[in-house]
């Protein structure tokens, strides 16, 4: 009996693996169609961004490589770690995503960014009926809700259960904790802000190769082929050792997206003078105004001296001081 039930559960255990390897074979062959299709379309648009739901991640660039993050706490250490991997082949992508929710994905997200109302539901015109506008709905991914005010508003629920605070000692620890929130909160929306350029940035940086956007004695910036961005900064509490950053949260905790794109632009500017507008146009206009006016004022001046002239001189019919009008008479 024992042996016939361990065969049984054998043949079914050899079915459900063929099924498996069968539907992942037709779930590929189904996505790379969808992917062929719309690859113009997706390059012309510069990389999508599909999920963007902390923790969940995923976009795909316009070389149709796709990028997935997932959020997890150390057990050890207690520290939230985020992974960034890149998945170049859709058989890789079906393997980690149902197959409908990538879909899915897609359709929220060209929807999302082209402004147009949700898919319909059972009820006819379900937002109207509940007097909700379109506007006044949230959105996910780009475009989607702002996550400082999220996180505002999550901090004010909160404040609103919790007693005020004792003394100064107990205000200044929920203030502390108030500050690591934001700071964690403003760390996770720079992080997405730096993964969308590099959505979009992958095709045309593919063209320059790895470009050195920063080459200082204690850190360097790169960017790379792929449109990622990849850094080495020596930490100020650690004596001369190199750490690498490699995914956009590590790199927002050294660096400003502010100054990494003003460095990028500025080090494009400095290795290709054609990319940056010139300002030979600008410096003709400033020279001609300059010029005018130069010009302006020196015919004023000459104005100036020909009447300081014409006043020592006195007026043209009299004679100047001490000359003789003439022969005088005995």
């Amino acid at each position: 009996m024992e042996a016939d039930r361990t065969g049984t559960l054998g043949e079914i255990a050899t079915d459900a693996a063929i099924e498996r390897k069968t539907f992942l074979v037709d779930a590929t062959e189904q996505l790379r169609n969808f992917l062929d299709a719309n690859g113009d379309r997706i390059r012309e648009l510069g990389g999508m961004v599909l999920i963007d739901d902390d923790p969940d991640y995923l976009s795909i660039a316009p070389d149709l490589t796709f990028r997935s993050r997932s959020r997890y706490q150390d057990e050890a250490t207690g520290e939230w770690i985020s992974d960034t991997e890149v998945i170049e082949h859709p058989s890789e992508l079906v393997e980690l995503y149902n197959p409908a929710d990538i879909y899915a994905a897609f359709a929220d997200a060209a929807r999302e960014e082209a402004g147009l109302p949700d898919e319909p539901t059972g009820a006819e015109d379900l937002m109207e009926s509940a007097g909700i506008a379109l506007d006044e709905t949230v959105g996910v991914g780009i475009g989607g809700s702002d996550p400082y005010a999220g996180a505002a508003d999550d901090w004010a629920a909160s404040a609103e259960i919790e007693p005020e605070p004792e003394d100064e000692g107990s205000a200044a620890r929920r203030l502390y904790d108030l500050a690591l929130t934001f700071q964690e909160r403003s760390q996770l929306s720079e992080g997405r802000l730096i993964e969308q350029f590099e959505v979009a940035a992958g095709n045309l940086a593919r063209k320059l190769g790895d470009f050195m956007v920063v080459d200082d004695e204690d850190e360097r910036l790169t960017l790379q082929a792929s449109g990622t961005f990849v850094a080495e900064v020596i930490p100020e509490e650690e004596d001369g050792t190199w750490r690498r950053l490699e995914s956009p949260d590590e790199i927002v905790e050294f660096y400003d997206p502010t100054d990494v794109f003003g460095d990028l632009a500025e080090a494009l500017a400095e290795a290709y003078p054609g990319a940056a507008p010139s300002e030979d146009d600008d410096e003709d206009d400033d020279g001609d105004e300059d010029g005018a006016a130069d010009g302006a004022g020196a015919s004023d001046l000459d104005q100036e001296d020909d009447a300081k002239l014409d006043d020592e001189a006195g007026p043209a019919d009299e004679p100047a001081a001490g000359e003789s009008e003439g022969p005088t008479r005995p």
